[in-house]
């Protein structure tokens, strides 16, 4: 079996089958506090310990099968953490199960979890707490097997202020008085389908829920549910459209968290729960994310990347498959509009990273490489790109989908690499072996860089974006005039998001030109989060000084990465604003999520 390089764990030996944690939420420390009892299985004979990962965690006491048993740490490295090694008072037969306790609790300063004091919520009377576990942050809350290699089932008895709701990605199974503190109460959960460690996850706030149907609630602080509920109302149909794609829905519930503003992604696909950004209530990139994270149902939740090195069998197919949603609901032009946007995403991150950076490759390798300091839209847009070529190499959408169904049904449950998934390709379109040899598989994998080949893209809802990024680029001082707000007239906010992107491909406009823009087009009074970042990225990188406060504004009222790291990025790079953004980074700073603290530090050059 391939090692995971992000992970202590030893799967091989040893596997973790089953969870049951009991904890209580301690505000007041900012700390989680109770056992982790896990079921393991010896893999091989005469098994004496187990390895697990941990990260700032401290250990009190462990058992195997209720007797005491001795555990010692490792050595502590700069990002996996510090391994746990426990030896068994007795040794395992192979395929034995043990039932090994583990005393815990976490730090404050935990990379997994973000805590907020009541003056950081929307309501202002109640603190809030929320995880974040992918890629390797899980160990940070409690010892695990923390690799996607391995898959457990788990039951949790959570303890939290009463006044507060606890939620987890799993099913609610009740809640009781905790019979040890009266003004606790605690809160019960199962999740009866094997997940990886990543997908655990635990928020508590102040949170009322609405119904938006059969299968979902939306969650939310009091002051964002109504507005959400509206905002997610197409749960439902895209759930369907993603089940007549992709097979049966397994998890049971699905439900919706929307997590306050410095959440650092767009979504996380939180099995029977995804968490979503409060960003998307001001956008039109509702169905893409929703459509994402229902779609990770099963491609990531079902099928899994055995290591992060094979991250884009995760997003790939995921991207993939939100994409064929969208086409159903808005049709394939649109689908190969949003195909092509990602094209566009892709040549910019590439721009970014640098053409010939390992990270751009589909496949990559992660010894001593930080998951979170790699992560891109690579294995997203070049795993779709691939997917999307395959598709009009093999005989289009009707007949690819096929093979996207036997896939998940092939690999439902397990945790798999590149290559499994190349084998099944192969096996499942063995009349068509010659078509797919053709492949150039060693560039798609393992270059740098852009794609060996383009797929071909429906232009028709992208020309009108083309078209008037052109008039753009190349008008002189003295065509500005022909400019103005008809131009936008027949635009979809899709299109001015893809208009946008186009210029910022290109080098900066002129100062003149941004300038005349916003007196044309005004978008410095849109409050959508996509065309607000693109256009504000715009004007810094034009270095039209009366933009900066506006970005600085925008990298700091919320803290999805997407937005956040490329704002700050560019503010730095303006010798005007440099100065500035770092002070209120580091002004920031504390109140920032930690992973995004982390990487907007390096992005600024303020890393310890």
């Amino acid at each position: 079996a391939m090692a995971d390089p992000s992970s202590f764990a030893s799967p091989a030996c040893c596997l973790t089958r089953h969870l049951h944690l009991r904890c209580r939420v301690d505000f007041g420390a900012r700390a989680l506090r109770g056992t982790a009892a896990l079921t393991a299985r010896a893999e091989r004979e005469a098994l004496r310990c187990l390895v697990l990962d941990t990260r700032d965690v401290q250990v009190f006491k462990v058992t195997v099968n209720g007797q005491d048993a001795q555990f010692a740490f490792g050595e502590k490295h700069s990002f996996k953490g510090t391994p746990l090694e426990i030896t068994f008072p007795n040794e395992l037969r192979r395929g034995q199960e043990a039932i090994v306790e583990i005393s815990f609790e976490s730090s404050p300063q935990s990379s997994a979890l973000q805590w907020f004091t009541p003056e950081q919520t929307s309501g202002k009377k109640h603190p809030f707490l929320f995880s974040q576990c992918q890629a390797t942050h899980c160990r940070a809350i409690f010892p695990c097997q923390d690799t996607p290699a391995v898959k457990l089932t788990y039951y949790a008895e959570i303890s939290v202020p009463k006044e507060l709701v606890a939620l987890m990605s799993a099913n609610r199974d009740g809640e009781a008085p905790d019979p040890e503190d009266s003004a606790h109460k605690i809160y019960q959960f199962s999740q009866n389908v094997p997940i990886p460690c990543y997908l655990f996850a635990l928020v508590v706030g102040a949170l009322e829920s609405r119904k938006i149907g059969p299968r979902t609630l939306v969650w939310a602080e009091k002051e964002l549910v109504d507005k959400s509920a509206y905002e997610f109302s197409e749960a439902e149909a895209m759930l369907k459209t993603a089940e007549d794609l992709a097979g049966p829905y397994v998890w049971g519930q699905y439900d919706l968290l929307v997590l306050p503003p410095s959440f650092p992604y767009g979504g996380m696909e939180n099995p029977c729960l995804t968490f979503v950004t409060p960003t998307l209530l001001v956008s039109i990139a509702v169905i893409k994310v929703i459509a994402h994270e229902i779609s990770h149902s099963w491609t990531g939740n079902l099928v899994t990347n055995k290591t992060w090195e094979h991250f884009w069998l995760n997003e790939g197919h995921t991207v993939y498959l939100e994409r064929r949603i969208g086409g159903r609901l808005f049709g394939e032009q649109f689908r190969h509009f949003q195909a092509l946007g990602g094209w566009r995403e892709l040549q910019n991150t590439i721009n970014t990273l640098g053409d010939k950076n390992p990270v751009t490759n589909l496949v990559i390798n992660l010894d001593e490489v930080d998951p979170d300091v790699a992560y891109s839209s690579v294995p997203y847009e070049k795993g779709f790109a691939l997917l999307f070529y395959l598709e009009q190499l093999l005989g289009g959408p009707d007949i690819f989908i096929g093979f996207l169904k036997a896939y998940v049904l092939q690999f439902a449950y397990k945790s798999i690499v590149t290559e499994d998934w190349k084998k099944f390709l192969y096996s499942y379109f063995k009349d068509k072996v010659d078509i797919l040899d053709k492949v150039d598989w060693n560039s798609w994998f393992h270059a740098p860089g852009m794609p060996p080949v383009k797929p071909t893209y429906d232009m028709t809802l992208s020309n009108a974006c083309v078209a008037l990024s052109q008039r753009w680029i190349q008008a002189k001082e003295s065509d500005l005039g022909s400019f103005n707000s008809a131009d936008l007239k027949e635009m979809s906010s899709h299109q001015l998001i893809e208009f946008l992107a186009l210029l910022l491909l290109e080098a900066p406009l002129p100062l003149s030109h941004v300038q005349r823009m916003q007196e044309v087009y005004d978008f410095n009074a849109v409050n959508n989060s996509e065309i607000r970042f693109r256009w504000l990225r715009l004007c810094i990188r034009s270095k039209w000084e009366e933009a900066i406060p506006l970005a600085l504004k925008m990298a700091t009222d919320q803290g999805r990465m997407k937005f956040t790291r490329p704002l700050f990025r560019d503010l730095y790079n303006f010798d005007k604003s440099r100065d500035l953004a770092v002070k209120t980074f580091l002004e920031h700073r504390a109140s920032m999520h930690p992973v995004t603290s982390m990487l907007v530090g390096k992005d600024l050059k303020q890393d310890q």
